[in-house]
């Protein structure tokens, strides 16, 4: 065995004088190859120590260009933010990306797998339901296509992992909430829909702790994907009921934060960070339409760009060959200041 090492195909039929074209037909099928060509690949194999991937493999069968995109929810502004930023980086790559949501359904989001996996799709940028996924079927279907996860992890499956650190995102605007009022409370979900929650629900006991200031969370009833709705209902109790014990409300996410700013509309209540004002409410996204919320939603935001380019990039990579060990990349968020907070 030689100390030669070797990367790819390409660089197996350079260095055991075999076209690359008979390598690849005997990967697929060792018979169809003549018997003494396949002694020859054999013996190289045996003296480079070279041994294909998966996806290396893929290239040379009869697959198609389409790249599935699959997000547990299309109508929610993040996720179809995030998918039109990849659908974009595959057609520029010269692939035909579709796209799959899963519903926030654990059953509906293993049937679109194996929808897509009869597409035989040249691989897959998924961003799974997280705990409720059936992990086996996520697996199975990652050993079969090249898939990039990104948004939630699940274990160490498919190519790597690429999303935003959910614990830097509340403890920098925490922060900011600590350095410029009354500390937060936070305002969530106590079955939240997205896994995302979770982990900023920890970051914030944490950060609260680490100040030295006494934790308030605030958690109300509401299941699925309605946020703006969940946020609205359990703004008007919480107010009502007089629960904030603060007058900083960190929002989970955007979307709760902007139910909650209909709440506090609708019951005359003032936000914002004037002498004027009752309350400073905070999300937690960078929601498109974080903007226009009135007053205008004071967050921090996710780098769309980042997280897309990423996971594209790790993705064809994989497509062309050149496959990495599994890597989870977390990127920061950015602190976006406005009227709200």
């Amino acid at each position: 065995m030689t100390g030669i090492k070797i990367r790819n195909m390409q660089e197996f039929a350079d260095v055991s004088g075999i076209s690359r074209p008979t390598i690849s037909k005997y990967f697929n099928d060792p018979d169809s190859v003549r018997p003494g060509t396949r002694g020859r690949i054999e013996a190289a194999l045996e003296r480079y120590d070279y041994r294909p991937n998966i996806y290396a493999m893929n290239q040379n069968r009869k697959l198609t260009k389409t790249i599935g995109i699959v997000v547990p929810l299309i109508s929610d502004p993040y996720f179809a933010e995030i998918a039109r930023n990849l659908e974009q980086r595959c057609i520029t790559a010269g692939y035909r990306p579709t796209l799959f949501s899963s519903h926030g359904d654990s059953a509906f989001e293993v049937e679109v797998l194996d929808t897509l996996r009869s597409l035989k799709p040249a691989g897959a940028l998924l961003a799974p339901l997280g705990r409720a996924s059936d992990k086996q079927a996520l697996k199975r279907f990652c050993n079969d296509v090249p898939t990039m996860i990104f948004d939630s992890s699940v274990e160490e499956i498919g190519l790597g992992f690429v999303g935003s650190d959910n614990f830097q995102f509340t403890q920098h605007i925490a922060d900011y909430l600590c350095r410029t009022g009354e500390p937060p409370c936070l305002f969530d979900m106590k079955t939240p829909a997205n896994p995302n929650a979770l982990r900023r629900r920890q970051s914030y006991l944490d950060t609260m702790a680490a100040f030295g200031h006494t934790p308030h969370v605030i958690s109300v009833e509401g299941e699925g994907w309605g946020f703006e709705e969940i946020g609205r209902l359990g703004g008007h109790e919480a107010l009502t009921q007089a629960r904030f014990p603060t007058n900083t409300i960190l929002c989970s996410n955007d979307r709760l934060a902007i139910g909650l700013l209909t709440a506090c509309y609708e019951q005359g209540v003032r936000v914002g960070r004037g002498p004027d004002d009752a309350i400073r409410v905070a999300g937690q996204d960078g929601h498109p339409h974080s903007r226009y919320t009135c007053p205008p939603l004071t967050t921090i935001s996710h780098d769309y760009d980042a997280v897309s380019q990423t996971a594209a990039d790790s993705l064809f990579a994989a497509i062309d060959g050149r496959v990495s060990p599994w890597k989870s990349t977390r990127l920061e968020g950015r602190l976006i200041l406005r009227d709200s907070a």
